[in-house]
């Protein structure tokens, strides 16, 4: 059966020809993978094989599961199964997209080609005791597609391709995509934090891809102030603890961009540090006051702007934690602001982790038995001093 193949790009049809069994491919973010893996999977189809689109959860698989549905649309006779997620073609082949979340379910029947994508975020057992015994009666290849993640199980399989045999690996930046606007690539990069676009866009294996803040020891150089300066403005951000954690209270000069007062304490009734804020906003009296509204909900809140105090409520969400800590990690990577040489501060900072979630979207947080409190209260601080003057008068 004869299939048209959609165009490929240069760099895409170097992976298509390679004759390779299996092929390791570490790229950029928008590089083309999807549309390379699902004409490979037809192209199987086509001369009458089996192959797999494997993604790492149900969800993720919908991208796959698109790309399927339209080739095999356009193939006369062509059966397109939504329920299970299917293409059969009329001579026999099919492809058929699924889901990695339990790598037992994949075990089956054999297979001559299977994609693996984004696989850096799919448990190694996947391939091992399911997918790759599954190619072996008909000695079916493999095609592993993602993005890095630090050192782990696609890195071992893409430094293995270095001994060559039946293995091949390309490492291809988002800019190898002719179709990408090289301006958007630069865009990008200038608002993602360094090793955010080393990762994503550079396709690059950090040994520190759990890292988030870089340049930490070099910025805490800040002159703490007992008292305000003349003149200066000031923005407090308040992350409040909950029962094992502790409430923070960050203050950054807009003038200087130092984080020049520090107050970290736990264990005492809302009232109380209720009454701490209002005492050091009559002192400072900051321009506005970030403060999260998650632990405590809106009543302490409104209490709170009731007496005066110029407070923004900040909801923590993934979406907004994120960004806020990626515009903290790039005012560090920037040297656009100073701290104070707190060891707490910095030894919070260092730790910081931060994961890539299947869905492309980050997590960040403190490694388990650690705390996040200062570094979620100076990225509220940092957010307000961000934020136009105009907005926070």
């Amino acid at each position: 059966m004869r299939v048209e193949m959609p165009h490929l790009h240069p760099a895409q049809e170097t992976v298509r020809a390679t004759a390779a069994r299996f092929k390791v491919l570490a790229c950029g973010r928008r590089w083309g993978k999807t549309l390379l893996g699902t004409a490979l999977c037809l192209e199987t189809a086509a001369k009458k094989g089996r192959a797999w689109w494997v993604a790492p959860s149900y969800k993720m698989g919908a991208v796959g599961w698109r790309g399927v549905r339209m080739l095999a649309q356009q193939i006369p006779g062509a059966r397109i199964g939504k329920v299970d997620r299917i293409a059969e073609l009329p001579g026999g082949g099919s492809v058929q997209v699924r889901s990695a979340d339990d790598p037992q379910s994949l075990r089956g029947d054999g297979l001559d080609f299977a994609v693996l994508d984004e696989c850096a975020f799919m448990r190694e057992e996947a391939w091992t005791e399911a997918l790759r015994p599954a190619l072996s009666d008909r000695r079916g290849g493999a095609l592993f597609i993602s993005t890095p993640k630090g050192h782990n199980w696609f890195w071992r399989l893409w430094e293995r391709t270095r001994d060559g045999d039946d293995w091949h690996g390309w490492q291809f930046p988002t800019s190898a995509n002719p179709f990408i606007d090289a301006a958007e690539i630069e865009a990008a990069r200038g608002v993602l934090p360094e090793r955010v676009y080393e990762q994503e866009y550079l396709a690059q294996f950090l040994d520190d891809a759990g890292g988030v803040f870089r340049g930490v020891m070099s910025a805490a150089t800040a002159t703490p102030q007992d008292t305000p300066i003349d003149k200066h403005q000031y923005v407090i951000g308040v992350d409040w603890g909950k029962s094992n954690d502790f409430t923070v209270l960050t203050i950054v000069d807009l003038d200087t961009r130092e984080v020049v007062y520090l107050d970290r304490f736990n264990q005492i009734d809302y009232v109380v540090q209720a009454g701490r804020l209002t005492a050091l906003y009559e002192l400072f009296q900051p321009t506005t006051m970030i403060v999260e509204k998650n632990s405590i909900g809106e009543p302490l809140i409104e209490r709170l702007q009731r007496d005066g105090l110029p407070i923004t409520p900040f909801n923590t969400t993934n979406a907004s934690k994120a960004a806020a800590i990626d515009a903290l990690a790039l005012a560090f990577e920037r040297k656009d602001i100073k701290i104070p040489n707190d060891p707490i501060l910095i030894g919070e900072l260092q730790a910081y982790e931060m994961q890539r979630l299947p869905s492309g979207t980050f997590r960040y947080n403190a490694p388990q038995g650690m705390h996040d409190d200062c570094v979620m209260s100076l990225a509220l601080a940092w957010h307000g001093a961000e934020r136009p003057r105009w907005l926070i008068h």
